[in-house]
Parts: C-alpha cells; sequence; structure tokens
C-alpha cells in the first residue's frame, strides 16, 4: 500500500515567499494547501488554492477543516501572510493598526489554532510562523509592522513549549530585505512620495546587506522547509534568522 504524502498548509501562498515555499514542498512530495485572498501566480504541482481571508478566522477554520477532512493529517504549517506598513506611531491609525494586528498576528493565531488538534491527535506536526529581522531588532517608520512580527516571534516560542510534549515544534523563520512583490511595493510608494531615483534606492537596500544583496524567496524556503522536515527534529522554539548578516552588526 502506498504512504499518502506528507501535507503542508502554507497561509499567503500565492506569490512570493508564500510561493516559492508551496513549489518547494511540491518538488518535495508534499500535498500543498495554499490559503489566500487570490490563486497561484503560477503553477503549483500537487497545490491547492482555497480561497481564504486570514484576518477572518471563521474562513480559516472552514479551510482548515477542508484540508483535514480530505487528508486526515496535517505535517506542517507555514503560517505567512502578511501585509506591511510604514510610518511613525503618530502616522498609524487605529485602523492601520487593527489591520495589521488583524492579518498578521490574528491570521498566525488563527492558523495555528485550528491546525493544533489534527496535529495532536497524530502526535506531530511542524509549525512555521514568517516573522521577519524585525522580529529581533528596531528599524525607523516601522512601530506596527515591527510590533507584528515581535509578536509573531513571540508566538514561536510560546507555542512550542506548550506543545512540545505532543511532538509539535514551531519555529519563527526572519528574513530580512528579500526581493519579493512586498518588497518592490514598499520601495515603489517611498520612491512616489519622496521622488527619488528608484534605482538608487535599490543599490542602497542592497548595500546595508553586509552580504551586499538582497535575499531571494527561494532561499527563504529552503529554510523553511528544513525546519519542516525530519531533518530538524530537534530543533523548536528557534527565531531563525536569514537576512545576510544585517541583525549580527
Amino acid at each position: 500500500m502506498t504512504a499518502s504524502p506528507a501535507v503542508a498548509i502554507v497561509t499567503g501562498g500565492s506569490k512570493g515567499i508564500g510561493l516559492a515555499i508551496c513549489q518547494l514542498f511540491a518538488t518535495h512530495h508534499y500535498q500543498v494547501f495554499n490559503l489566500d485572498v487570490e490563486d497561484f501566480a503560477r503553477p503549483v504541482p500537487r497545490g491547492t488554492w482555497l480561497s481564504c481571508d486570514v484576518s477572518d478566522s471563521a474562513q480559516v477554520g472552514q479551510a482548515i477543516q477542508q484540508v483535514s477532512s480530505q487528508t486526515d493529517r496535517i505535517d506542517a504549517l507555514v503560517s505567512n501572510a502578511g501585509v506591511h506598513f510604514s510610518g511613525t506611531l503618530e502616522q498609524t491609525s487605529e485602523a492601520d493598526l487593527d489591520r495589521l494586528f488583524a492579518i498578521n498576528v490574528k491570521g498566525a493565531y488563527a492558523a495555528i489554532k485550528h491546525v493544533l488538534p489534527v496535529m495532536k491527535a497524530q502526535r506531530s506536526g511542524a509549525i512555521i510562523v514568517m516573522g521577519s529581522d524585525q522580529s529581533l531588532v528596531g528599524k525607523t517608520s516601522s512601530f506596527a509592522y515591527n510590533l507584528t512580527k515581535a509578536a509573531l516571534a513571540s508566538i514561536a516560542k510560546t507555542t512550542a513549549l506548550d506543545y512540545a510534549s505532543f511532538n509539535i515544534r514551531a519555529n519563527a523563520v526572519c528574513p530580512g530585505t528579500i526581493e519579493t512583490p512586498l518588497y518592490h511595493n514598499a520601495i515603489n510608494r517611498y520612491v512616489n512620495q519622496a521622488g527619488v531615483n528608484a534605482a538608487k534606492v535599490h543599490a542602497e537596500e542592497a548595500a546595508q546587506q553586509p552580504l551586499g544583496r538582497l535575499g531571494q524567496p527561494e532561499e527563504v524556503a529552503e529554510l523553511v522547509c528544513f525546519l519542516a522536515s525530519d531533518k530538524a527534529r530537534f530543533i523548536t522554539g528557534s527565531l531563525q534568522v536569514i537576512d545576510g548578516g544585517y541583525t549580527a552588526r
């Protein structure tokens, strides 16, 4: 009898880092379920898109119930969905703060909460939340985004401790500046507001990294898939930095 494939759920898996994660899981023969408001930007073998707004806990619960009823297992959850916002505390409205928390933090909370019963029953599972270099350090004009990424680091650590007895591992991956649609959108907004040269801004961003370049989504995906694998079976509660050396300074 052929063993059923491992199952991975990825939130925000339609583009950028999330898409790279889905594609790499697929190459490792996972059955991949992508919870996102839009479909995959590129086809993913063994990938299924489930329309889901992660800020709505009921939608997240329904999507995960659909996965578990089809597969009877969930081996990995990657809580990747997130949005960016630039601004100081004074420049951040309560609505801005609520939106970032609803997607970045409550989205992770809902996804983890709904996979835990399945993982507890099977007594195994890997949970990876998508933090940031801002899970470890502060940055200017990043009050709300920084706050949410620090919260995600805490979620990874407390979840790891609370569910270790079920052989469920939880870790945070903390990317630095990665060349994604999110990155390009943020740069384009800055360029339009400040009236500066885009090529110069991209060069400055690369120069801020000790390795002298931006990271790529596929590099983050490799780390995520490693943490989901049995090769990382003694790693839990950690903040795994992948930032070209940025936070080492």
